[in-house]
């Protein structure tokens, strides 16, 4: 990409411009012109991102033009935006890193050391050259083979070495700071015996190709010349005799390479599926014990992407291209060797293309890879087109626009299409790139081992079994590209993982028990303060007393805190200051799960799992008889609507019970509840989605549900709560701004009054 150095000023001030495209606390997206089409500067400027103290993480999609940014909560989304603006700013200016700090410059490329400017590897490659020749021209037969066989060596070499410096920022950086193990042996953890299996497997195959090879090459010496000296040397004299021999050694070797390599293939697959699995289970369990504020504060689609896309990722790289790297690396220890002892004269040219396909894989794949996430974007596009137009059936038909949203899926598909042709003739020039220099690279063998077996300086018996064993090397140097893009994207997917298992888990809290049997359910909030990263205070200084046994009501604004007390009930989350205390217990010195068996909580917006209603009743109560679902889908006016389904209790829901009203998953949230039988039920507007003719009907069985148990019901629909034993009325901050009976604060004339009115149209006596 050129380079903006030297770019007129508005150019630059153009592309560096940066405009937000989401933002809450602690994550911030951002559109950003200057990484668009350009894989290098996105790099940079992630890089350069990631180093500012506060940001956690920083990727950029050079594709998209996409900026992703996440950042500790407390630095506010200005100072944020300003961080990024001018990130932006510098890094147009300076897009080659030039002038970073060292610890950037040091993930991207390397500090240009004095007197060598970017000049110098062209000038050395030339000279080197030009040496090369003069040495082949004028030097001895040994010098000449020698030098080129260094040459291709060397730009081998050079081409390898570039594309490993640009995997190994990301290497270093999905290691994470004092990793002692390369991140690819992290990944096979506990699987290393099979992984060492594995890797013996694909080296005694790729010996036996090499082995099945020669011996299909002495074949054919035999069938010219009448004989194979070494098979004589063995005692098979004649050429029948060795055609037998040979046909039989044939059959070994395929044996054995079709035994080798099935062995070996269904080893690298196991271990692939084992660290999948392994993987998945573990940071599943991880994430199930993440704090609620960490698992909210992330996207569920982003944490399902790393459970399920990135820890494939790292099993497919294990039951694939590493089987590639070590059949590749194989041939070359067992080819190079070979050549150079048996046959020098032709090891130059039999390898000569290993430089230039190594460069066509790598250069391919970068070009490959933009150009399939192109085209994976426009189809995204494409099937978020589709399905919106569909969702939106009615809006279309009343508005008449068929024609219209059928035109815009024609645009979008003639991209698709457009998209997909521009890949597939790069890949298949590509192919036949390959395939090109594979023959010139025969015909080349042919020629000069040729000329050397007419002039006798190359055996026949020597050069015939050689001759055909480059091809296998190159056509497995062709998948190189595609290796180092499956390593990359195996990086990026453990760094991913890796961020989700370092967020932390919830503590167990202190070792106190709380026996639900026993417990009373008086709760208490000692001067309680807390507030959510990045905001005001939901809660102030707020104390406040939750008798046992008794019903008790909150009531007041959307933002006035009610949830929150739900949330520190329940120890989603813990206060900044002050006490939650249950029986005179601070929940924070109790274990977590005996503190939440002893609670039941519906939320104003229930999840109803994917099966039948039974099993979402039963759920968490898992013992529980038939009788006693039934019981309690009663209690919660839920039986009726039931039994009128066609399954009955076994009627399946779907996804978050997508089957439902509303108003009927909220009753089978609350038959979830009362199935549990807590001593302290927290009903969250469970009520606020049914009817007032269901919802009278709930209340008036769930005042017998109620006794001898402590109630908390928040609500903002007041004839909820009118027959609550006390009602606590809050305001914005997080304050009790009254409290007491219905009758007593319609007495005040104070703010509950005042919503008595709006809602009922009743005057307060």
């Amino acid at each position: 990409m050129p380079s903006l150095l030297g770019a007129p000023a508005a150019f630059r001030s153009a592309e560096a411009t940066a405009s937000p495209r989401s933002v809450i606390p602690g994550r911030q997206r951002w559109d950003v012109k200057l990484v668009l089409g350009r894989p290098r500067t996105a790099e940079i400027l992630a890089a350069v991102l990631r180093r500012v103290p506060g940001i956690t993480e920083a990727q950029a999609n050079p594709v998209t033009g996409g900026l992703l940014v996440r950042h500790d909560a407390r630095l506010r989304a200005t100072e944020v935006g300003r961080i990024v603006r001018g990130t932006v700013v510098r890094v147009a200016e300076n897009p080659t890193g030039a002038g970073r700090p060292a610890a950037v410059r040091s993930t991207s490329a390397p500090a240009p050391r004095a007197g060598r400017g970017p000049v110098v590897r062209p000038v050395l490659a030339v000279g080197g050259g030009v040496a090369a020749g003069v040495a082949l021209i004028k030097g001895s037969a040994p010098s000449r083979q020698l030098v080129a066989v260094g040459g291709v060596a060397a730009a081998t070499a050079v081409i390898l070495r570039k594309a490993w410096r640009g995997t190994a920022g990301a290497s270093r950086d999905a290691a994470g700071p004092g990793a002692e193990r390369h991140p690819l042996l992290e990944i096979a953890g506990p699987h290393r015996r099979r992984l060492h299996r594995a890797a013996a497997l694909s080296v005694a195959c790729q010996a036996a190709e090499v082995a099945l090879g020669t011996l299909l090459g002495w074949t054919g010496l035999v069938l010219i010349k009448g004989e194979a000296a070494p098979l004589a040397r063995l005692g098979l004299t004649t050429a029948t005799a060795q055609l037998w021999g040979l046909a039989g050694l044939v059959a070994a070797a395929c044996a054995a390479v079709a035994g080798l390599s099935y062995a070996s293939n269904l080893q690298w697959r196991r271990l692939g599926q084992d660290i999948e699995h392994d993987w998945r289970s573990r940071t599943y369990r991880h994430v199930q014990h993440l704090e609620l504020g960490h698992l909210e504060g992330e996207r569920t689609s982003r944490v399902a992407g790393a459970l399920t896309n990135d820890v494939g990722q790292l099993g497919a790289f294990f039951a694939g291209p590493a089987n590639d790297v070590l059949q590749l690396a194989t041939s070359i220890a067992l080819l190079v060797p070979a050549f150079l002892l048996l046959a020098p004269q032709i090891a130059w040219i039999a390898f000569l293309p290993i430089p230039v396909v190594a460069w066509l894989s790598l250069r391919h794949q970068d070009r490959a890879a933009a150009e399939y996430a192109d085209t994976g974007e426009r189809r995204a596009r494409l099937g978020s087109q589709v399905i919106n137009s569909l969702e939106a059936g009615a809006t279309v038909k009343s508005s008449c626009t068929e024609e219209y949203e059928a035109e815009r899926v024609d645009e979008l598909s003639e991209e698709v299409q457009e998209s997909t042709r521009r890949a597939d003739r790069s890949t298949i020039r590509h192919a036949e790139t390959v395939r090109a220099c594979t023959t010139a690279s025969m015909a080349g063998t042919l020629l000069v081992g040729g000329r050397s077996v007419l002039n006798g300086t190359l055996r026949f018996e020597v050069f015939s079994p050689l001759i055909g064993l480059p091809q296998m090397l190159l056509m497995r140097m062709s998948r190189l590209g595609g290796i180092a893009d499956q390593y990359q994207r195996t990086l990026a997917s453990y760094d991913r993982i890796q961020r989700l298992r370092a967020l932390p888990v919830e503590a167990d809290g202190g070792a106190g028990t709380l026996d639900p049997a026993e417990v009373r359910g008086e709760i208490v909030l000692d001067r309680v303060t807390f507030a959510y990263p990045g905001r005001p205070a939901a809660l102030e200084d707020l104390s406040l007393t939750i008798p046992a046994g008794q019903v008790t009501a909150m009531v007041g604004a959307t933002g006035s805190g009610k949830t929150t007390v739900a949330k520190l009930l329940m120890r989603f989350q813990d206060p900044e200051c002050g006490r939650v205390l249950i029986d005179g217990q601070d929940v924070r010195d109790l274990r977590r799960h005996g503190l939440r068996r002893a609670i039941g909580f519906v939320a104003q917006d229930p999840f109803l799992f994917d099966g039948s209603i039974a099993d979402n009743i039963r759920y968490g109560s898992f013992g529980a008889s038939d009788e006693e679902v039934m019981r309690a889908s009663a209690m919660a006016e839920a039986h009726t609507f039931i039994t009128t389904l066609p399954d009955g209790y076994d009627t399946l829901i779907g996804e978050r019970g997508a089957a439902l009203s509303g108003g009927q998953r909220q009753r089978i949230a609350l038959a979830r509840a009362i199935l549990k039988d807590p001593p302290v039920v927290i009903l969250d507007e469970a009520t606020s989605a049914v009817d007032n003719e269901t919802e009278a009907a709930i209340q008036r069985t769930l005042r017998g549900f109620a006794a001898d148990r402590t109630m908390v019901v928040i609500a903002h629909r007041l004839s909820t709560v009118r027959h609550a034993d006390r009602i606590y009325v809050m305001d914005k901050g997080g304050v009790v701004a009254e409290q007491g009976t219905h009758d007593e604060l319609l007495a005040q004339h104070g703010l509950y009054a005042s919503l008595w009115q709006l809602q009922a149209g009743e005057l307060a006596a």
